[in-house]
Parts: C-alpha cells; structure tokens; sequence
C-alpha cells in the first residue's frame, strides 16, 4: 500500500486549450500600435512645431495659417470641400481604372510579340516624358472641357508606370518554368494566362501603387486646365480658387484632402494586393521574428 501511495505518476504534459493559445498571441491592437504609434507621434509633434511657429512669430494667415485655423477652414466649407474631393476621386478613379486596362493590355501585347514590344517601347517613353501640360490644351480641344478632359490628362500622367512594371514582370517568369510548359506544350496565350500572369502579379501590383497617386496628380492637374467650376468642380478648381482669393487656410485644407485622397487610393491597392499575394509571395507573407 504505501508502493502504491508513494508512487509518482509521470502524467502527459497538458496540451494548452484554445483559450491559452490565443492568450499566448498578441492581438490585432497590440500589433497595430507599434506600427501606428511612429508616425502618429511625428505627425503630432510637426503639427505642435507649426502651431508654435505661427503663434511665437505672430505670421499673418495668407502667408503660413496655423494647423487650427486649416482646420477651422475645412470645417466651416466641409461640404465644400468633401463635393471637390468626391469629383477629384471620380475623376482620378476612372483615369486609373482606365490605365489599368489598356497598360496591361499594352504589357501583354509587348510580351507576346518582340515585335510590338519594339514598336511600341518608344512610344511609352514618349507618354511618360512629354510634359502633360504643354498637351492638355490639346486634349480640351478635341474632349471638350469637364470630367472627359481630366480622365485622360489623368489616364496620361498614371499609365507608364503600369505599362513599364507590367512588361517588366512578364518578361521576368522564370525560364525553367517556362521550358517545363513548354513541354507540356503549354503555348502561347495559355502559358501567358497559366504562368506569365501568375508569376507578375506582384509587378503588376506594384505598379499599381504608383500609378494610383499618379492618377489623383492627374486629375488635380487635369482641374487646372479643362476643370469647371460650381458642383462640378474639383480640388484642382478649389485649390485656383482659394489662391487667387488669398484663401491660404482653405488652400491648405483642399492640398490636405488631396493628398488624403491619394493614401486612400494607395491603401485600397495594398490592401488588394496582401489579400492577392498573402498565401504565396513573401513580400505579402508574414515572417516570424
């Protein structure tokens, strides 16, 4: 009897229930915060420098306005200024919409045939270096002034980059696999839908990024040439209005807003991208420290 009372049983180790395992894993906040809190904390103290700046050496408001009174001005115009940045968006999205369609119609054209890829390299350049100013006159005259005009001057300024990350993605597939199609006698727009595509994405992605401020660029600058005024009228007419009329809190705010309006389209894009890239690539899978 007492073998059996002093006798130690070696027991399995437990295996932890899903309420330690969770516990055991930061959270979604806890992630998120040292992420978050850098650029909170800069933006905060920027925006205390420049309050102090405006206070300290009494500067009048049409030269450099306090952040307070930009804030005062985009609360007393709001619906002015959310009616300019809906248009702006409007216009910015269809121009990147329509650069994301026929950039990467022009990459996979280039890619399929060296031939048109030669014809057509030349030309790209070309659209990526002229200065959009000097040809949207040109553009007004054959569309007309209003929303057509600012999609293409915006189509314009975003497309390049999407041609160029495009071809470029598509071109750097993988000569092993794509020998290995091969032999399977995967060819021509097979292998380009099953393997080039594929093995882009994350180029096409990228440049997507860039093209999506370009578009928001686009459209302001498209407003400074073929933009109307009234409900119509963008950030791009808010931002001439507000200068001539020596409205520097007001132009700040709608400068503010736009660039707001291009870190939207850019979170929008990176968030498709992590949901399309998070199970195979590692620039959207998560690394264990």
């Amino acid at each position: 009897m007492n073998d059996i009372l002093n006798f130690e049983v070696t027991a399995a180790p437990a295996k932890p229930d899903k309420e330690q395992a969770v516990a055991g894993k930061p959270g979604k906040t806890k992630q998120i915060i040292p992420i978050a809190a850098p650029p909170l904390i800069l933006m905060l103290a920027i925006l205390a420098i420049w309050q102090l700046i405006t206070v300290i050496f009494d500067l009048p408001r049409y030269i450099l306005p306090s952040p307070t009174a930009i804030a005062q001005a985009a609360s007393e115009r709001g619906s002015d200024l959310l009616r300019s940045a809906f248009n702006t968006s409007l216009s910015a999205f269809f121009g990147f919409l329509l650069s994301i369609i026929i950039g990467n119609l022009t990459a996979l054209l280039m890619t399929a045939s060296k031939w048109v890829q030669r014809s057509l390299s030349p030309y790209a350049i070309v659209l990526q270096t002229i200065p959009v100013v000097a040809v949207a006159p040109l553009i007004v005259i054959w569309f007309g002034t209003g929303m057509n005009s600012i999609i293409i001057i915006s189509f314009i300024v975003a497309v390049f980059p999407i041609i160029s990350n495009s071809n470029l993605g598509l071109n750097a597939t993988d000569h092993n696999l794509v020998n290995l199609m091969r032999m399977y006698n995967g060819t021509g727009w097979k292998m380009m839908w099953k393997l080039r595509i594929p093995y882009a994405m994350p180029y096409i992605l990228g440049g997507m990024k860039i093209s999506c401020g370009l578009a928001v660029i686009g459209a302001i600058i498209g407003e400074f040439v073929a933009g109307i005024g009234g409900a119509k009228g963008g950030l791009g007419i808010a931002i001439t209005s507000a200068a001539v009329q020596m409205q520097t809190p007001y132009l700040f705010a709608c400068a503010i807003t736009a660039s707001l309006l291009g870190m939207i389209f850019f979170a929008g894009i990176s968030v498709l991208s992590h949901y399309v890239l998070r199970n195979w690539h590692e620039s959207a899978s998560q690394t264990e420290n």
